[in-house]
């Protein structure tokens, strides 16, 4: 049977070279070593070889997946993807990931939980939108809906509202009707609910000020003339009636702008 004629450390701090019969056999970690009890003279069967082989496989994969896992908390698949990256054998893997399961540091329901709980607190993403990463980073269906379903519809109006309250800005300088429209394109795409959008624009309060309508209409009627001001007079009206209907002004505001009363037509020639 091989007997090992010497035990060498290598240039890596942990690792150590093992010959058996005066030639290289297989290298092994120092927790190898000492569960094994490997020393000079050792006398091992290719069995024993085998399994020491195999056990410091598992060893290495658990050394990985610990350092990986000691810099935030993973998925599954994250863990199982960082380690076929090292070749590692699909048994040296399954066995690691079991390992820190059993142990409870590797739990996608868990992490499901933290990632939410991280978009309600700094985020902008609504519910559907969370879902799609997490289900990029292989969570389950079941594990997102359970983490999902702890969180109350006012945690996601918060977000949501973080999300648009800029637009706020844009009234004045936009119609009412369009910042909202705004919004709402904005909440969807950003995985919001269609009901959810309604509760988070009315937590908003918006108030569709008579002043700031009027000053969003001069802007954008100003704005429209320039675009169209050397078509003729019928062509000119049409085309400004058009801008400004498609941009959420009503055809009455529209009608007033056009008679002069949000400022004067002979002004716009200014322009």
């Amino acid at each position: 049977m091989p007997k090992i004629t010497k035990v060498s450390a290598q240039k890596r701090s942990g690792r150590y070279n093992i010959f058996l019969d005066n030639k290289y056999a297989f290298s092994a970690s120092e927790r190898t070593l000492t569960e094994f009890r490997l020393f000079k003279d050792s006398v091992l069967t290719e069995k024993e070889i085998e399994k020491i082989k195999q056990f410091d496989t598992d060893a290495k994969a658990s050394e990985l997946a610990a350092r990986y896992l000691s810099y935030q908390i993973r998925t599954i698949d994250e863990v199982r993807q960082y380690l076929v990256k090292h070749e590692l054998s699909p048994e040296a893997i399954d066995s690691a990931i079991e390992e820190f399961i059993n142990w409870g540091y590797l739990n996608d329901l868990e992490y499901a939980r933290l990632f939410i709980k991280n978009d309600l607190a700094v985020g902008q993403d609504g519910p559907a939108s969370v879902a799609q990463k997490l289900r990029l980073k292989k969570v389950s269906d079941n594990n997102i809906e359970d983490a999902l379903a702890e969180v109350e519809p006012e945690d996601w109006v918060e977000v949501g509202s973080r999300l648009i309250k800029s637009l706020k800005n844009q009234l004045g300088k936009i119609a009412f009707n369009e910042v909202k429209k705004k919004m709402t394109l904005k909440l969807l795409q950003h995985g919001f609910r269609t009901d959810l959008v309604q509760a988070i624009i009315d937590d908003l309060d918006l108030v569709n000020e008579e002043t700031q309508e009027d000053e969003a209409l001069r802007k954008q009627g100003i704005k429209a003339y320039k675009r169209f001001k050397r078509l003729d007079e019928s062509q000119r009206k049409y085309k400004i009636r058009t801008y400004l209907y498609s941009h959420g002004f009503s055809n009455s505001d529209i009608d007033r702008f056009l008679a002069g009363e949000v400022i004067s037509l002979s002004e716009l020639d200014e322009y």
